[in-house]
């Protein structure tokens, strides 16, 4: 297993352009947000229905797989998951505000689409296929390269 050091590395080959930094500041945080509202979007009965998954603990599956996903963060370091777990109880706190003022599906497609179509505009400039090509692991390492950086922690 690479260390976060190895990770925030590698990934900041492909991100050297202070454009494309700039677009992944905004854009990344954006993506995350919106896969949460994805996730909060999926109705317990029809993963029931279809895939015979029921979650009787909470009443959404970003929970879950905010959960899951901790733990790869907790392999990297004790304060990467806090960091992280924060993030996430954030962007779901967010779209439960969001649900109530909008329909949540729909706001988080426009949100997914719009951030991705920033993030490959961010690629093009900087001249280097997005990280998450070569390793989907770089996608979970994404936000919280954001947040090293925008913290000054990992130059």
């Amino acid at each position: 297993m690479k260390t976060a050091q190895e990770w925030f590395d590698e990934y900041a080959i492909s991100h050297q352009n202070e454009t494309n930094q700039l677009v992944h500041y905004i854009c990344v945080p954006v993506i995350f947000f919106s896969v949460i509202g994805l996730l909060m979007s999926i109705p317990n009965e029809f993963l029931e229905r279809t895939f015979g998954l029921y979650n009787p603990l909470v009443e959404n599956w970003a929970a879950v797989v905010g959960i899951i996903i901790s733990f790869f963060y907790l392999r990297l370091g004790f304060w990467y998951f806090i960091e992280m777990l924060f993030v996430i109880l954030l962007c779901i706190i967010g779209n439960y505000w969001l649900s109530n003022n909008t329909n949540l599906l729909y706001a988080s497609i426009t949100i997914f689409v719009l951030g991705w179509i920033g993030q490959f505009w961010g690629h093009k400039i900087e001249g280097i296929k997005p990280s998450f090509v070569k390793d989907l692991q770089f996608l979970l390492i994404g936000p919280l390269w954001v947040i090293q950086k925008l913290g000054n922690k990992k130059k």
